[in-house]
């Protein structure tokens, strides 16, 4: 392949989303709202406190599928099962290797990797629909492996394992709910700020090559096979990390608490958010968290009538998810304010 035949397949197939970093200007602003959130410890109570936990394990975890859909283009329907894995390798670690919880939560996310990239690289013989199946099979297998009588020494079989929350180091004045939900936050600032970082370097710049188009990016010397199972990888590990977050919050991890329809919500809340986004996560754990109890709330005869009209509704009217709304109105109100 002559030099001008690669540089028409770089300049002309493979189209240009490189997003840039956000500019110094922004940091402040960005750390302003990572304080105002820490601030609503002393704000939120109880079962408040555990929703905001729960919504930092949910934005970790979509963020993870997000680097696998929305940046590489690799249709998930089991990251269930990986958020699955990181909450019981996590109780495993606590329950049976007397680990911290704050070792425990980064071993579940390199189990989750190693898993993650295991499955991935004889399932890049599959793509599209293809790979959606194959990992539809591994959220709906996930429940019944757990309950596997051979493993039920490690997994507490259907009774599931129950966990201890734990208390704020160095006699700080903090409740358990409060101290794991500013664990949870700095935890996330780290997976976000490691997420950022990756899509900016040049491998995420691959990842977003294989995405737009496989061949050109082949042609153009990415090794397609390497950064899909990377990708895959990296994503179960986010997803992973999430789900030992959740674990901890919650307490108890069982089987049935990690079925298909978790897979879903998850899918669901990386499109509403907005693909291919960093904030899209945020947006997508606070749906996946409150529009059920939404729901419920206006009609507990069928609530999930009423979960369908309201994802209808916002993908009328945000086709780009959440943030692809607020870009689209900025940019509306820069061109407006430009003379």
């Amino acid at each position: 392949m002559s030099s001008s035949h690669s540089a028409t397949l770089s300049s002309e197939r493979v189209p240009t989303t490189v997003r840039p970093a956000p500019p110094r200007a922004t940091w402040p602003w960005i750390l302003l709202l990572v304080l105002s959130v820490a601030g609503l410890t002393w704000v939120l109570k109880g079962y408040q406190l555990f929703q905001g936990t729960m919504v930092l394990c949910y934005a970790i975890a979509l963020l993870g599928l997000n680097i696998l859909t929305g940046y590489n283009g690799q249709i998930s329907l089991g990251h269930g099962a990986f958020f699955a894995l990181g909450a019981y390798a996590a109780a495993i670690a606590m329950e049976h290797g007397g680990m911290p919880y704050w070792v425990a939560v980064p071993v579940a996310g390199v189990a989750c990797l190693v898993i993650g990239y295991l499955f991935g690289r004889p399932a890049l013989k599959l793509e599209g629909l293809y790979l959606a199946l194959a990992t539809f099979a591994l959220a709906v297998a996930m429940p019944q492996l757990l309950k596997y009588k051979h493993l039920e020494a490690w997994t507490g079989g259907v009774g599931g394992i129950v966990l201890m929350k734990p208390d704020a180091p160095f006699g700080l004045p903090l409740t358990p709910d409060q101290w794991l939900f500013l664990y949870a936050l700095v935890v996330a600032v780290v997976m976000f700020v490691i997420g950022h970082n990756l899509l900016s370097s040049g491998s995420g710049r691959a990842m977003r090559a294989i995405r737009d188009n496989a061949l050109a990016a082949q042609a153009m010397g990415v090794d397609n096979p390497h950064y899909k199972s990377m990708s895959f990888g990296i994503s179960a590990a986010f997803t992973g990390v999430g789900g030992a977050l959740s674990a901890i919050a919650v307490q108890f991890v069982s089987p049935d608490s990690f079925t298909l329809f978790l897979s879903i919500s998850l899918l669901v809340g990386v499109v509403v958010g907005g693909l291919g986004t960093l904030w899209g996560a945020v947006f997508g754990a606070l749906f996946i968290m409150f529009v059920p109890s939404f729901a419920e709330s206006i009609s507990k005869a069928a609530p999930w009538a009423v979960y369908g009209v309201v994802l209808i509704a916002i993908m009328f009217a945000m086709p780009g998810g959440a943030v692809g709304l607020l870009r689209s109105t900025a940019s509306r109100w820069k061109r407006r304010a430009t003379p």
